[in-house]
């Protein structure tokens, strides 16, 4: 092979550069003990050369492994489902990481022995930090990695007392404007379909919704889903065997406001002329609904992508708010 052809050596980019080896070591490791015209210098050289820096090495020097986790506490047939929330999570917290030029580590897990797993890699400092796409308020992994140093993020408003900083969506606000358009819209006996309550966004929008209605002297029918469209097929039933005369429901999530739909057209409703369906979360399934569907848009690709920064300000060392809490709007559609 020819000389041209061979890979550039940190001796090519010291002569260059016109400085020693052990400078330019120090440069492409991010040492900060050298002055910003030798760094410079040494920039122009490397990328002259199309020089790579040895990444074992360079993690020896800045402690750093340049890689991040992202857990998902959650079966692999939770993640890859129709529900879109996951894969736009991974998507957001992807288009960050490759802008940092960071490594994103998928970690998948709803076991003991899977909570273990993630607590030892984790620990071990395989990765810079952690980031926990959680739904479920009640996890306790996340502050005991805090509490050993290890930089965390979380998804959600955690239950209960937490240290860890977290990136949420404003799902009460949004749900509060779902309900007010359906009784300024003229709706009087509006019911819902809420999620688990045992995760965060099924609480804040069942508390959403109740608190609207609270406000206008309604009351609260409810029954609850699991955000599949099986569960809002299964609970618009329960609800209308509850309440015949029902004219609106708003429905926690657009997978379970798509099953409500089904139901209400075997029974032979009306939409919205009989009953008004609102959801919550805009996916792409709520355009092509029969009649499309008036929903609350969550930005959750800008969620994904929030998370990533927040943590990557923290493994910086630089101070973040204990929350952040993204902005939703209804979107009104034909169904409402």
């Amino acid at each position: 092979m020819s000389q041209a052809h061979e890979r550039p050596t940190l001796e090519a980019v010291a002569r260059l550069a016109g400085v020693s080896r052990a400078t330019v070591s120090r440069v492409v490791n991010g040492s900060p003990k050298v002055a910003e015209p030798i760094r410079s210098a040494v920039r122009r050289a490397v990328e002259e050369l199309g020089y790579i820096p040895n990444a074992a090495a360079r993690s020896l020097v800045t402690q750093r492994t340049d890689s991040i986790a992202l857990v998902l506490p959650e079966s692999a047939s939770r993640v890859f489902s129709d529900d879109p929330f996951f894969p736009s999570i991974i998507h957001g917290v992807s288009q960050e990481l490759d802008a940092a030029d960071k490594q994103l580590v998928l970690m998948m897990t709803n076991t003991v022995a899977g909570y273990e797993r993630v607590e030892r890699y984790t620990t071990a400092r395989h990765v810079d930090g952690v980031l926990f796409a959680s739904t479920h308020g009640v996890d306790p992994l996340p502050g005991q990695l805090a509490r050993l140093g290890v930089p965390v993020v979380v998804t959600g408003r955690p239950l209960g007392r937490s240290t860890v900083p977290y990136v949420d969506v404003d799902h009460v606000g949004g749900v509060r404007k779902a309900v007010r358009h359906l009784l300024e819209t003229g709706h009087s006996r509006i019911a819902t379909i809420a999620g688990p309550q045992d995760m965060v966004a099924g609480i804040d929008r069942l508390a959403g919704y109740r608190a609207e209605l609270r406000g206008s002297d309604r009351r609260s029918i409810v029954a609850v889903g699991d955000f599949t469209r099986e569960s809002g097929a299964t609970a618009m039933r329960q609800l209308l065997e509850d309440d015949p005369l029902l004219d609106a429901v708003f429905v926690a999530s657009d997978l379970m406001a798509h099953g409500a739909i089904t139901t209400l057209r075997e029974l032979g409703r009306r939409i919205p002329e009989d009953v008004a369906v609102v959801g919550f979360d805009d996916f792409d399934i709520s355009r092509y609904t029969d009649p499309p569907l008036t929903t609350v848009r969550q930005p959750i690709l800008e969620l994904g992508r929030e998370l990533a920064r927040q943590l990557l300000r923290v493994i910086a060392g630089e101070e973040v708010p204990p929350a952040v809490v993204l902005p939703t709007e209804l979107v009104v559609r034909a169904s409402a």
